[in-house]
């Protein structure tokens, strides 16, 4: 980790209030972490440094855990609605989605801090994950099909979003649709993936879809992407599954190679990379929440 960061980082650890429990005799960088009950995790984001941060479906909570000792604790307190998909970005700024608050917001690492909310639909929405690029962060939303951008000019946070509508091959249905999203290998587009139809699809960066070859398989409940080079990760949460993809440089074709599970597993909702490990939160959804629910995220060797 950056040393900047550090003192902020550790003075928010000591004055947070909302601990999970870790057993003194952890092993290091454990390969399961407890996280508070009825915390509801469902995006993970890692680094910099050892560092990762959770989000609440509960109350839009940010929960950070040092990996090295599986120990955490409030980072950002929510604002009472969800938080969803998150990434960091090369300055320190975690962009937030907010589920079906219809938002995103964007928060400070080193300190906590909010540094700007966006309202991005007043309707009902489920505005659910998001991909950094070189010039803007794209959100998705499962419930309308359009993408958010907001333009990162000279590293400047924009004043609002732009609304971009979906179209081409894409049709929205009932349930989820577009879901985890991430850049093309080639960085010239995005790669979305639609939970209910197990479908992935190429989009422009003007919204246009194109269905990707996936050579007959399919990606059904489909939810965090991760790419690195050309390989895609993606998570099918109530299948307790992660798909492992080889894509061309394009992201117009793409072929399952394996799938990889973990007895652990207890519907992951996505998953972050940190050295050769994914890390998964367990949102649980099969399980009705309560305030004493237990959580956890784990960690499997990158396949």
């Amino acid at each position: 980790m950056r040393r900047k960061y550090l003192p902020a980082l550790l003075a928010l650890a000591l004055a947070a209030g909302t601990t999970a429990p870790a057993q003194a005799s952890a092993p290091p960088y454990p390969s399961t972490i407890q996280l508070p009950n009825g915390f509801q995790p469902e995006g993970v984001a890692t680094g910099p440094g050892p560092f990762a941060y959770f989000s609440s479906m509960a109350d839009g909570s940010i929960y950070r855990t040092d990996l090295r000792t599986g120990r955490g604790a409030i980072f950002s307190r929510g604002p009472g609605t969800p938080s969803l998909g998150m990434q960091i970005d090369r300055s320190g700024r975690l962009f937030v989605a907010g589920g079906t608050g219809g938002d995103a917001r964007v928060i400070d690492i080193r300190t906590g801090r909010q540094l700007a909310s966006y309202r991005l639909t007043t309707g009902p929405a489920f505005v659910n994950d998001i991909a950094l690029t070189q010039g803007a962060a794209w959100i998705t939303d499962s419930t309308n099909p359009v993408l958010y951008k907001l333009p990162l000019r000279r590293n400047r946070l924009p004043a609002a979003a732009t609304r971009i509508p979906l179209t081409g091959d894409i049709t929205y249905g009932e349930g989820f649709n577009a879901n985890g999203i991430t850049p093309t290998p080639d960085g010239k587009a995005l790669l979305i993936v639609q939970s209910n139809s197990g479908r992935l699809f190429r989009t422009d960066l003007s919204g246009v879809t194109h269905q990707v070859n996936l050579h007959g398989d399919s990606l059904p409940e489909g939810d965090g992407l991760l790419l690195r080079g050309r390989t895609l990760y993606a998570v099918q949460n109530r299948l307790n599954t992660v798909a492992v993809l080889h894509l061309n440089s394009s992201g117009t074709e793409a072929r399952v190679v394996r799938r990889v599970t973990d007895p652990r597993f207890d519907v992951p909702a996505t998953m972050a990379p940190f050295g050769n490990r994914l890390y998964l939160p367990n949102a649980r959804f099969n399980t009705t929440p309560t305030p004493d629910t237990p959580y956890t995220a784990v960690a499997i060797p990158r396949p």
